[in-house]
């Protein structure tokens, strides 16, 4: 077995894919193949690897190249890590719709900053898949790389490859239920579905099939340290019926309610990822800094690493694959008749079904309409985005940002274009020529 991860260099999270495999049952012998563009982060990853290998007594090898032309050749699973002008950006993509009034708490899945991220990223990644049909037509991709829903669905569109995207947060969205309630994560049962980001709880039970809302609600009036940890969420449950799976802050940025005014901010924002203005921008440089050095100390017998297996859907993919251990994961994948009264040509985050037969999307049926109207807002600013980046068309990207509900609520028609043109004219080096014109 042959996985190839491009971005490697994103080496924190690269460990712990690796950790993941290496910790899998059935995944005894293979080739890791690391791929960055950046020599030195490649080296870190590439140590990193044979660590890893030397602490988990099994018979990996590892390849390393910043072409990953050299590498990509027999490989079973690709995985999707890259970061494109992330250093040179992140901080335009917050300070210049800042100046515009659009307030961002992280800025790298919707918006101005998703959007711009994507003409950044989606131009590299499709570059990516021309390479894999080419050298590794067998291949399963699995993206890891914001924005989602954007990557998967130019993926899908521009490519015969399959191809899923892998998230965390409705793994993690349900640890944090199961602690609202005060109960054993293993004795919740939920659906749901969505989009990527906002994903909803539609239902949320115990094992007796007992409605777990009244119970949430009430924990979180009797305790308000509950509702402080995520007040946007809370907010969104009490008034729309379900909770939806990402952080409070990244749920804001999704939505018209919490972030249009001064007043609105101060009511629902809080710090860190429950909304904090700029939480990402001011904090992503030492994020890198620090994660480079916690490697470091670990290759120095500083720091013990633990071969323990995360929750990151992709090791339990291959697993399952590979041995025919069956598993249930969530995925995002083209609608296609999963979710009824979604756009069908989108992509959407449903429970997957894996086993050594393949994976199979569970299709879920019509989500309740107000959640639906939210998501599809969403995937207009999807098709607009992935039009502009496939067809060359700057117009296109200039009314995705038109139709993003945040930006929508802030500024007129005018102002976003204003909004738009100065970002491309500040970050026209890492972008496509048509939005450059």
């Amino acid at each position: 077995m042959k996985l190839t991860i491009i971005g490697a260099g994103s080496a924190v999270f690269a460990t712990e894919i690796m950790t993941d495999v290496l910790a899998t049952p059935g995944l005894e012998t293979g080739t890791f193949a690391l791929v960055d563009i950046d020599q030195g982060r490649l080296e870190l990853a590439h140590r990193m690897a044979e660590f890893l290998i030397g602490q988990s007594g099994r018979s990996w090898q590892v390849e390393a190249s910043t072409n990953r032309r050299e590498v990509l050749a027999g490989s079973d699973y690709v995985i999707n890590t890259i970061e494109v002008a992330g250093r040179e950006n992140v901080r335009h993509d917050y300070d210049i719709p800042m100046k515009y009034g659009v307030d961002q708490c992280i800025g790298d899945t919707i918006g101005p900053g998703g959007l711009f991220k994507a003409l950044r990223t989606l131009p590299a990644w499709l570059a990516i898949l021309r390479d894999v049909e080419e050298l590794a037509p067998q291949a399963l991709v699995m993206n890891y790389t914001n924005p989602m829903s954007l990557t998967v669905l130019a993926g899908v569109r521009a490519s015969s490859l399959p191809i899923v995207g892998l998230c965390h947060s409705i793994q993690h969205t349900a640890e944090q239920l199961a602690k609202y309630l005060a109960m054993p994560l293993k004795e919740l049962r939920w659906r749901a579905a969505g989009i990527n980001h906002l994903a909803w709880f539609v239902e949320l039970t115990d094992r007796e099939g007992n409605d777990l809302y009244p119970r949430l609600f009430q924990r979180a009036d009797e305790h308000p340290v509950i509702y402080e940890q995520d007040p946007v969420r809370f907010e969104m449950a009490r008034h729309l019926g379900a909770f939806v799976t990402e952080s409070s802050g990244h749920t804001s940025e999704y939505t018209a309610y919490f972030r249009k005014r001064p007043d609105l901010i101060k009511k629902y924002m809080r710090s860190g990822y429950r909304g904090q203005s700029g939480y990402y921008a001011n904090n992503w440089p030492r994020w890198v800094k620090r994660s480079q050095q916690s490697l470091e100390l670990t290759l120095a017998g500083v720091r013990r690493h633990k071969m323990k297996r995360g929750p990151e859907f992709a090791s339990y993919i291959i697993e399952a694959l590979e041995t025919g251990t069956p598993v249930s994961v969530y995925v995002n994948v083209l609608n296609k008749g999963l979710i009824d009264n979604l756009p069908q040509d989108g992509v959407v985050e449903v429970a997957c079904q894996v086993d050594g037969e393949g994976l199979r999307p569970v299709p879920f049926g019509k989500l309740p309409t107000q959640l639906a109207a939210l998501d599809a807002q969403h995937m207009a600013f999807h098709d607009l985005t992935v039009t502009a980046v496939l067809e060359q068309n700057r117009e296109a990207a200039v009314h995705a940002l038109m139709v993003d509900p945040l930006t929508a609520a802030v500024l007129s028609l005018a102002e976003i274009r204003q909004l738009f043109d100065e970002m491309a004219a500040v970050q026209a080096d890492y972008l496509p020529e048509f939005v450059r014109r």
